[in-house]
Formats: C-alpha cells, sequence, structure tokens
C-alpha cells in the first residue's frame, strides 16, 4: 500500500518537518513492513513553459518532429525563448508545459539521465518538455503533459502555472509516498484511513476519521431504493456471501469530464493508473476509505439486482473481455437473479460497464465474506485490487459513507444530481466480544502491563472494553475481523505499547533427553554418508507420469500408493513421490551438465506411501480447535511418510592421478556403504540378489533384516533408465527406509566385557554352487558355530577348473573365544566342524582339502 504523506496529513497530525523516512520508522514501531520510500526523481531546473510557436519537421526516417519556441520567464537565463526538439504531438501554441532545462537530471529505469543542450534533428534542443513517464508521474508515454488541460477547472494550479514557475511544486513531484506491506491480519491497512489510523498509534497524533463526517451527511434508505436482494443459497461454513448491500445513484453525469488534477496526482502517488473520472473517484475512495466500490451503467440494468451463487453452466464475461466458466461457489451480481452482471467483489461484468455514452450510474458498495472473494480470485486467477481488500477483511460499516463520498465527488465534478434512490439492505453480524484477564497479557508477553494500560490500549486501538475487577470483556472494532481471541488482544497490547520495551531476556533452557533416539539415527547415518565423500542434496518431493515411466515403474501402481496434489506448483508434477531416488536422478543430472566428472550424492528425505485408497480430509474453520473426531478423521486422511535415505554414485570412486589410474564406482560401493551404515547403527542385514526395476537385473541387491523385512534396494541403474534420464552409463545407487533402521537400532549402546582369553582362529574352503550368495553361506556358519563363535570373516574367493563347472570356493575365517578359559584344540574343531555341517546341510558345501 502506497501512502502519499500529504493525503495522510489529512486524516491524522503529521508533523510539517516529519519526512517519509520518519513516517515509515513510526509504522514500522507499531509492526508494519516498510517496502519503500518513493519521491521525486527529478533534480534541477524543472519549470513551467508556454509553448509561443512549433514548426512540423518530416525527417527521412519518416518520423516528424516539432521545432518549438518556448517562453521559460527567467529560467534559462537570457529572458529569451528557448528552442527545443520535441516528437509529441499533442501540444499546441499558447499551451502550458513542464520543461526540464539543461542540468537538470531525470532518473531512468537505466539510472539518472543529465539533460544537456545538444544538437538533434538538426537544431540544438536546450532541454526537454517531459511526458509523465519522464517525470515518474505515470506509465503515459504517448504525449507530454498539458498543464493547461491538465488542470482545467483548478484555478489555484492554474494561477501558479506561469512560464519560468518551478514545475516541482505544482506537479506534486515535491511530495513523499511511503509504502508498506500489509500483512493479511492487517486488511484495514490497504487504506490511508487504516495507515493514519496506525501511524496515530505509533506517535499519538490525534486521528480525525473522514468516515465520521461522511456518516453524517448520508441520507437515510429510501422508499424509492434501487431493489436489491440477497439471495446466498449456499452459504460457504455457514456464513453469506453478502451481508450487507449498499447502492446509489447519480443522474445527468459527464462521464467524460476530466477528473481534477489533485485526483489523478494521488492516484498516480499510490501506484494507480488514472483512466475516467467514474473509474478515478471510485478507486480514490477505495484507496482513501478501504471500502471496494464499482459503477454500473444505469440504463444497462433491469428492475433489480439479485445477489447469488453461480448455477452449473453458467458463464459471465468479465470487464477484462475473458469469457469465464462459474463454479458454483463463485457468488455473483446479477440483473433480475438470472443474467449474471459481475464476479462479487472482485471484478465486474462487460455488459454493464461504463462507457462514453453512460449518463446515469448504479454505485455499489457491499461487504462481501473473505473466504468467497478469496476463492473465487484464485480459482479464475484474477487478483484485484477489490478483491485483495474483501479477502483480508473490510469494514461492514463502511458502505454507505464510502457511497456518500463517491457521490460528492461524482456530482461536483461530473456535474451530475444524486438520485433519491438509497439502497442499503442486510446487516452485519456484530462483533463477538472476548473475555480476558487484564493480567493474561503480562503473562503471555513477559511486561508488567497493569490493567489501566490494558485497557487503554484496547481503547486506542477502537475497542469497547467493559471491566468487572480483573475481567474484561473486549469488543472488537468492526474494521478488525482479525480480533477473535484473547492471544490476538495480546498481541495488540505489545504492538501499542512497544515491541522495543519487551526486554531480551535469554531463556533458560530446560531440562532435558537431548535428542530422540530416532534424531540421533538420522545424524548418524548423514554423518558416516558425508564422511564417505558423499555431498547431501535436496530435491522437492514433486513427480509427474513421465518420470515414473522413465524409471521402467509401473505407473498405475505408484500413483495409486500416493497422492496427487490438487493445486500443484507444476502441472507436469502432479504427485507426491514414492522414493528418493525418482527425484534424487535431477540432483545428479544438474551436477554433470555442470561439468562434475565424478559425483557422489546423498539425501535424507520423506516419501509418500499410501495404504489403500486416499480419503478426504474435513475443513474447519480456521483459528477454533476442531473436534476430536475431526481431528481424528484429518489425521487418518493423512498419507504415511516414511523417512528414506538414498545414494547415488557416477564416475570414478577412487580417482585417478600420479599415484595410478583410478576406479569406477560399482555395486560394491553401494554395498559397502549399506554394510557402514548397518555398522554404525549396529543393525544386522541380509543382502540378497534380486531383479526390480529400476535396477540392472544381474546387478541388483535386496537389503533386508533378519525377520525378513525388506530395507530397500541397491544396485546398478537400469541401461534404459540411464539413457531415458541422461545419466552416466553405469551409474549406482540405493535407497533405504530409514525409518525401518530407527525401529531396528538399538536405541541405547550395550557393553561387553573385554575379553582376556586368547582368540583361536580356524580356516575352511568351502565349495558351493556358483549362484549361491556368500552372505547365505556366512549365515549358515554363524547359526552353527555356537555361541563361542566371535566373528566369521570372507577372505577368499575361487573359481577355476579343480572345482567343476558352476563352482566356486569361499573360504572364511572363525575365530573363537571363550569369557573363561583358554579353549584347546579339540573344543575349537568340534565347533568348526559344526559350523561346516550346518553349511553343508543348508548349501550342500563340501569342505575343500
Amino acid at each position: 500500500m502506497r501512502v502519499p504523506l500529504d493525503w495522510l496529513a489529512e486524516y491524522v497530525a503529521v508533523p510539517t518537518d516529519a519526512t517519509g523516512v520518519d513516517v515509515a520508522a513510526s509504522l514500522v514501531s507499531v509492526g508494519l513492513e516498510e517496502e519503500a520510500i518513493h519521491g521525486s526523481g527529478v533534480t534541477g531546473p524543472l519549470v513551467v513553459g508556454r509553448v509561443l510557436s512549433l514548426v512540423a519537421e518530416p525527417q527521412k526516417n519518416g518520423k516528424t518532429v516539432n521545432w518549438c519556441q518556448v517562453d521559460v520567464g527567467e529560467a534559462g537565463g537570457t529572458g529569451e525563448p528557448q528552442g527545443i526538439v520535441c516528437g509529441a504531438h499533442n501540444f499546441g501554441e499558447g499551451d502550458l508545459v513542464p520543461v526540464i532545462l539543461p542540468g537538470g537530471v531525470l532518473t531512468t529505469p537505466q539510472g539518472p539521465m543529465e539533460v544537456s543542450a545538444r544538437k538533434t534533428y538538426g537544431h540544438v534542443s536546450a532541454g526537454m518538455i517531459c511526458s509523465e513517464r519522464e517525470l515518474g508521474l505515470g506509465d503515459d508515454h504517448d504525449g507530454i503533459i498539458v498543464l493547461t488541460r491538465r488542470f482545467a477547472g483548478d484555478v489555484e494550479a492554474l494561477s501558479r502555472c506561469v512560464p519560468g514557475a518551478d514545475a516541482v511544486p505544482i506537479l506534486g513531484l515535491d511530495r513523499e509516498t511511503v509504502e508498506v506491506n500489509v500483512t493479511p491480519d492487517r486488511g484495514y491497512c490497504f487504506s490511508v484511513r487504516g495507515i493514519a489510523r496506525e501511524y496515530s498509534h505509533a506517535i499519538g497524533a490525534r486521528f480525525t476519521d473522514p468516515v465520521t463526517a461522511l456518516a453524517a451527511r448520508v441520507p437515510p434508505p429510501s422508499a424509492s431504493a434501487y431493489p436489491v436482494e440477497l439471495a446466498d443459497d449456499a452459504p460457504i461454513r455457514g456464513r453469506a456471501g453478502c451481508g450487507r448491500f449498499g447502492a446509489r445513484v447519480v443522474r445527468g453525469l459527464d462521464v467524460t469530464a476530466p477528473s481534477p488534477g489533485w485526483l489523478r496526482a494521488r492516484l498516480v502517488e499510490a501506484g494507480m493508473r488514472p483512466i475516467s473520472l467514474a473509474v478515478d473517484v471510485t478507486n480514490y475512495v477505495m484507496l482513501g476509505l478501504g471500502q471496494p466500490l464499482h459503477a454500473y451503467d444505469l440504463a444497462t440494468l433491469g428492475e433489480r439486482i439479485v445477489v447469488r451463487r453461480a448455477r452449473p453452466g453458467e458463464r459471465l464475461t468479465t470487464l477484462d473481455d475473458a469469457d469465464r466458466a462459474l463454479h458454483p461457489e463463485d457468488l455473483l451480481i446479477t440483473d433480475g437473479g438470472e443474467t449474471p452482471i459481475g464476479l462479487a467483489g472482485v471484478m465486474g461484468g462487460a455488459s454493464t460497464e461504463v462507457s462514453d455514452r453512460t449518463t446515469d450510474l448504479l454505485l455499489e458498495a457491499a461487504h462481501f465474506d473473505a473466504v468467497t472473494v478469496a476463492r473465487t480470485a484464485r480459482r479464475h486467477k484474477l487478483p484485484s485490487e477489490a478483491s485483495r481488500r474483501f479477502e483480508r477483511g473490510v469494514d461492514p460499516q463502511l458502505a454507505q459513507a464510502a457511497l456518500q463520498l463517491a457521490v460528492e465527488l461524482l456530482v461536483e465534478y461530473g456535474g451530475g444530481v444524486p438520485g433519491d434512490e438509497v439502497t442499503d439492505v442486510g446487516s452485519a453480524l456484530p462483533p463477538e466480544p472476548i473475555a480476558m484477564s487484564a493480567a493474561f497479557p503480562a503473562r503471555i508477553v513477559g511486561v508488567a502491563y497493569d490493567t489501566a494500560t490494558v485497557v487503554d490500549v484496547l481503547t486506542r486501538i477502537g475497542c469497547d472494553v467493559a471491566a468487572d475487577g480483573d475481567a474484561l470483556s473486549v469488543t472488537p472494532p468492526s474494521w478488525r475481523p482479525d480480533l477473535r481471541t484473547a492471544e490476538d488482544l495480546v498481541e495488540e497490547v505489545a504492538r501499542i505499547h512497544g515491541y522495543e520495551r519487551i526486554p531480551s531476556v535469554l531463556p533458560t533452557p530446560p531440562g532435558g533427553s537431548g535428542l530422540t533416539h530416532a534424531q540421533r539415527v538420522r545424524r548418524t547415518v548423514a554423518d558416516l554418508l558425508a564422511a564417505q565423500g558423499l555431498a547431501e542434496v535436496w530435491e522437492a518431493p514433486f513427480v509427474g507420469a513421465d518420470r515414473l515411466t522413465d524409471l521402467g515403474l509401473d505407473v498405475a501402481a505408484e500413483t495409486a500408493r500416493t497422492v496427487r496434489i490438487a493445486n500443484p506448483l507444476s502441472d507436469e508434477q502432479p504427485y507426491m513421490r514414492t522414493s528418493l531416488l525418482s527425484t534424487m536422478v535431477d540432483a545428479l543430472r544438474r551436477n554433470v551438465s555442470r561439468g562434475a566428472r565424478d559425483v557422489g550424492l546423498f539425501e535424507v528425505g520423506l516419501v509418500t506411501a499410501l495404504d489403500g485408497p486416499q480419503s478426504t480430509a474435513p475443513t474447519e474453520e480456521v483459528g477454533v480447535r476442531p473436534a476430536d473426531d475431526v481431528l481424528a478423521r484429518i489425521r487418518a486422511a493423512v498419507p504415511g511418510q516414511p523417512r528414506h535415505v538414498a545414494v547415488l554414485l557416477a564416475g570414478e570412486r577412487d580417482r585417478a592421478g600420479w599415484w595410478g589410474d583410478g576406479r569406477r564406482a560399482d555395486l560394491g560401493d553401494v554395498l559397502e556403504l549399506v554394510d557402514a551404515v548397518a555398522q554404525a547403527l549396529a543393525v544386522e542385514v541380509v543382502v540378497a540378489p534380486d531383479t526390480v526395476m529400476p535396477w540392472h537385473p544381474g546387478r541388483c541387491a535386496r537389503v533386508s533384516l533378519p525377520d525378513g523385512t525388506v530395507l530397500g534396494h541397491v544396485g546398478e541403474l537400469h541401461p534404459k533408465v540411464v539413457a531415458a534420464l541422461g545419466l552416466p552409463a553405469r551409474t549406482v545407487g540405493g535407497e533405504l527406509d530409514l525409518d525401518a533402521l530407527t525401529v531396528a537400532a538399538e536405541p541405547t549402546v550395550h557393553a561387553r566385557t573385554l575379553a582376556t582369553y586368547p582368540l583361536a582362529q580356524s580356516d575352511v574352503a568351502l565349495v558351493v554352487d556358483a549362484g549361491v550368495p556368500a552372505a547365505e553361506v556366512r549365515r549358515s556358519l554363524v547359526a552353527g558355530g555356537g555361541a563361542l563363535l566371535e566373528s566369521v570373516q570372507l577372505f577368499d574367493v575361487y573359481v577355476g577348473d579343480q572345482l567343476g563347472e558352476g563352482k566356486k570356493s569361499l573360504a572364511y575365517r572363525l575365530a573363537f573365544r571363550s569369557p573363561d578359559r583358554t579353549m584347546t584344540t579339540d573344543e575349537v574343531s568340534a565347533m568348526r566342524d559344526a559350523a561346516v555341517a550346518a553349511a553343508a546341510q543348508d548349501h550342500g558345501a563340501l569342505q575343500r582339502s
């Protein structure tokens, strides 16, 4: 919201020496956010000039320029007319125009531009006649500013427009505008009236509410009022779409009459473009008071207006000439209840637009439901100045005062006559009182606010406060729909009393157990993978069907166990991911495309794992705790989101250099990382061959817990997947269910007594079929070796003619130790033989001599 300081000063006593920076600082002190300070970008001599003569001179390039003689009084230093070349054609002899003379500086998007006398089109041009855009007064660059027309009817302004006079104050370029960012809960600050009220809170200045005087001049509703019917038969959450509707008629209006210069200047300073008298007046009232208005050509309307919800199949052409299909939740302004003529609170319809032939206007000022307007504006992708205010909450008591101001301006500057029709139907619900203890703000904020201070602050912001000892009953003002709870009132007390008065106290940390078991597991895994040289990445959890196809997955099965987003950031990625690898490949591809050849990445993140059909969560009013059964339904509608950990390796794992050749990352490297993670968490995992996409058949392994719980898969990506995604050849990776690992990991470390007796070792070589995994043979040895078997380590694998076709030899070192004695050779041999017997029974292993 842009607030011109001179406009602000009409509503609140701004000190005469206050600058834009001072005003912005004061507004920041009561919780508003400063965006920028806007002022004139013109320095140096900008004066009024009178065009004495102009000669049109066609050029070879097809352009025609005017060689002008301009009287600038004594500003030129000689008292003689200045010769100026100008390419605009919207002025003539005798017109008064703004002229910037040599030495002046204009601020342009490209930076400061100094004006100098320079030769152009065969003449030395001693300055420049300026347009709105060049002076920062608007976007018009088709013609220069003609002061004679700009201030037509403004006798005081025209009296100052004499040749040589300083044009900066005449055009308002000496004024400053403060721009503030309005948060969603402070909709009343989308007006000069609201900002003025906040400024008065900040410095204690007198605030004069313009609505007070306007309301006193509002005529009572008349018997001849234009008929309006509120017929919302489908309110959202029990709230009617339109609670109050006001309308006034102005007849005999000259809509082509120009808006007064002061009004046009204020609109430009506030960031809006002047258009026509009717539009400029409604925009001025909206900016000043915060009540959006809409003007209809009365001749295009029927006998009454009906406000209702849209019907199936209805369409509306809005003022932007877009034909829109309407939704049943859209609130409409209709002609006689049949023909839609506007989207309530968002944009009017083209069929009732005010044109140059319009003479009679119907002005609308209504109070529309914030949720209804917000949904309509987003549904049709049609944000407007009106919807921006309605969706944040407009003062329901403001409509008639805003209409009165608009009628007075139109009558004064358009020559119209106010009609007898004064419509005011419906009534806004009064604000609900809020019960609060006077000691509550002190307990929440930590500052000793006494009862008098609390009551004073709440009264200053417009609340009615009834005190019964320590108990307060606070009724918020009509313009503060955001005040609903005692906590909201506490924020107001802290804000108005002064945030700077709240001391900064370092809180004492409460006692606790530190990180949870799950947090320790996540940190352990992340630290371990980072120590192994992998870089952690984060990717947005959204995928599309094309990505699932590229990974060789069953698209129907994957989409059935995930969630489709109702309003995705990208229509090409409407689904939540079911695996980290489906999005991690983007990080790998990005790194490779930027020159990284040897890449190791990991990510710890959530995936979606829907168990059964997706249910719809109920919606409840914001700010009110839902009932327990509603909370249960909301939680039940949230799909499972387990945490996974995934890695991707491409290029060389061992780098090449002067020390020798490098080594490409392969499946063994990923298995090594899995083993490191398992050892760090003290979890036993079982690795077995598997065939599943997106992995290469024969180079894929399933990782499980001993009880059969599948943790995930590791392997080399399928060549088709690598080609489809544009990844480096032989890319390897893996993904594990970190939540399952967390459950399997012991939350506490169990220390073992150090053994003091010697270790006894025995080596065995077992011949098994080539397809038998070494890990399975090791498992059998462990199971058969007994309680004193301390470790089993594979140290050799042999395949050769001596063993025969389809056979391999696995050599293991078995280590035994007793906690209370030195073991004998016979004991060790017996336990070794038991282990070998278990392997023979499970896998047909034969001991090799």
